[in-house]
């Protein structure tokens, strides 16, 4: 048990409330003592450690109890230790160099994909102006052009009133709302009348029964368990048995000798300058692995399958500092090329269902097989929902499915004083984001020691636990006060089981907008600005990366070119640099 001061069960069975306040700064310091000490192979000196600076707002800057921004501060300033060591094996080791975590702009990153500006206008105006999307290759096939599909992802009562279970389309609501008996072409004219349409189906079904429809017919969803439910859960006690931040050198293949990073060039001294990575993911969590690590200097090739759905307007920040490229596996030749790219890689990142890449000749034990021929160890970077192992690790998931199967929507809901134990989701698509840098932390350690060590490495990252971390007792959750200081400060549009993530995405931004309008500015010093830009040659200006080193410190972290969209060059003229 954890010696932590905590209130149990203020926000439902298994949740505890911390008894007092603490500045998020200083809050932030405790959390990332707390994950550097329980990370194996993270470094325990002090030297390094005492390097990171939190700053900010002393108030939380998002909705609800649970402590996001200072969790992914923590790891991102973890993240900034492992490139301070990395840059002491390349021979820029600097005594003085310093590891700046703003836990201000932490929270302001949970909304990087609303956090960006197309010739000065925000996507969040423009987005609302009907302006946006004819900038935008278009990948979503339609995968919300009605009310009903919008509101196929959601969280809904069922039979049983004490238990709410969130439904998800996965991009394709048409069969899931025909499993549930509601017809996808009812004429239906507002997002509002389709939740009270769908309400009237999910209520004759108990959460059981809702369960075992996507079960049946391999649909993604989650009873909204209480945090003492989940961890009380076979998935969730296999979730338990793994370290938050997972990464483990493969053992059981090929020896590999220990491979050094690459020379500087002379016009980039990022700590993983020359780094090659593979990045094979869609949406949210993946892609910003390699997001942070070509942030830090990795040379990224992005593959996207085009028949495949993605979210068009994440093209504009999580392509940052990559090429892109269009790869349908099914097609041999495709699927040589890409072999051919990952026996060159030193990172290959992917972001689908356990397993599924296997046949591709893409899997784990397919890749180490190939550094052990090439001598030459790999980092395999893998993201799902539930976690590496256990009874639903092969399952699909999504970032809502994470937030309601961990408890995350439960407390949230709580907090919120709603009746009828009505959940709602997390406010922005925190486990997604913060999954990214999990992964991302985990590559870098695993760089990090290969080249101390040799081997090749394992990092997984799972959404659920991004959740259930946050649900610890020794992290602990704000008090309803600090809840409702915060939600009066920034006067937050109603939130409620039904709304989407980016629904709630657009009420944090405009919470934001009425305390922090100065800094939420082009030229706030915040954003970086490419002049331009592949969509119809537009200035393009994103939030700046989370880690900063000193002023004038040639390894800062920095994207060196801009978003660009998906699929953009043909892979023909695509090879590692």
């Amino acid at each position: 048990m954890s010696d932590y001061p905590t209130i149990p069960n203020v926000y439902g069975p298994g949740s505890h409330t911390d008894t007092g306040f603490v500045p998020v700064p200083q809050d932030t310091e405790r959390i990332f003592r707390i994950i550097a000490k329980e990370t194996p192979g993270f470094t325990q000196d002090e030297k390094l450690l005492s390097k990171v600076k939190f700053v900010g707002d002393d108030f939380p800057v998002i909705p609800g109890p649970i402590k996001a921004v200072p969790i992914a501060a923590a790891l991102h300033a973890m993240s900034g230790v492992v490139a301070d060591e990395i840059l002491a094996i390349r021979g820029a080791a600097r005594e003085d160099r310093t590891v700046t975590v703003n836990t201000t702009q932490a929270g302001f990153w949970f909304a990087t994909i609303g956090m960006a500006f197309v010739d000065g206008e925000d996507v969040v105006a423009l987005t609302r102006a009907k302006k946006l999307k004819p900038l935008l290759p278009n990948y979503e096939q339609g995968w919300v052009d009605t009310p009903l599909k919008y509101r196929g992802t959601a969280l809904y009562p069922t039979k049983n009133p004490e238990t709410w279970y969130s439904v998800h389309g996965s991009l394709n609501a048409k069969p899931l709302l025909k499993s549930l008996g509601v017809n996808p072409e009812d004429p239906i004219n507002t997002p509002e009348e389709a939740y009270e349409h769908i309400k009237k189906f999910t209520t004759q079904k108990s959460p059981e029964e809702l369960e075992f429809n996507n079960l049946y017919n391999g649909f993604c969803g989650s009873i909204c368990f209480t945090p003492e439910a989940w961890n009380n859960s076979e998935m969730g006690k296999a979730l338990a048995k793994h370290p938050f931040v997972n990464v483990k050198q493969q053992a059981h293949s090929v020896p590999t000798p220990r491979i050094a990073f690459p020379p500087f060039n002379p016009n980039d001294k990022r700590p993983l300058a020359g780094v090659k990575v593979v990045e094979m993911t869609r949406i949210i969590a993946g892609p910003q692995v390699g997001t942070v690590l070509s942030s830090y200097g990795a040379d990224v090739i992005r593959i996207n399958a085009p028949h495949l759905v993605d979210i068009n307007i994440m093209q504009l920040t999580l392509n940052a500092g990559k090429r892109t490229i269009a790869i349908d596996l099914r097609n041999p030749e495709d699927r040589a090329y890409v072999q051919s790219l990952v026996r060159d890689a030193d990172v290959f990142v992917q972001g689908f269902r356990q397993s599924k890449l296997e046949k591709y000749g893409l899997g784990l034990n397919e890749l180490l097989r190939m550094a052990g021929e090439r001598q030459k160890g790999i980092v395999y970077v893998s993201e799902n929902c539930y976690g590496p192992d256990g009874i639903y690790a092969e399952r699909g998931g999504w970032q809502q499915i994470a937030d309601t199967a961990a408890g995350s929507s439960y407390v949230t809901g709580r907090s919120l004083n709603l009746p009828d134990n009505e959940c709602v989701l997390p406010s922005l698509p925190v486990s997604d984001m913060t999954t990214g840098i999990l992964g991302a932390l985990g590559a870098m350690i695993g760089l990090r020691d290969r080249a101390l060590h040799g081997g090749s490495y394992y990092s997984h990252a799972a959404l659920a636990a991004v959740n259930t971390y946050a649900l610890r007792p020794e992290i602990g959750l704000y008090p309803r006060n600090i809840v409702d200081e915060c939600a009066k400060r920034f006067q937050w549009a109603e939130m409620r089981g039904a709304h989407h993530v980016l629904d709630l995405l657009v009420t944090v931004w405009d919470g934001w907008k009425r305390v922090f309008g100065d800094v939420l500015r082009e030229d706030s010093g915040w954003f970086q600005t490419f002049q331009n830009s592949a969509f119809d040659g537009k200035r393009l200006s994103f939030l700046k990366p989370v880690v900063s080193f000193d002023k004038g410190d040639e390894a800062n972290p920095e994207w060196r070119s801009p978003s660009v969209p998906y699929c953009q060059e043909p892979k023909e003229q695509v090879q590692f640099k």
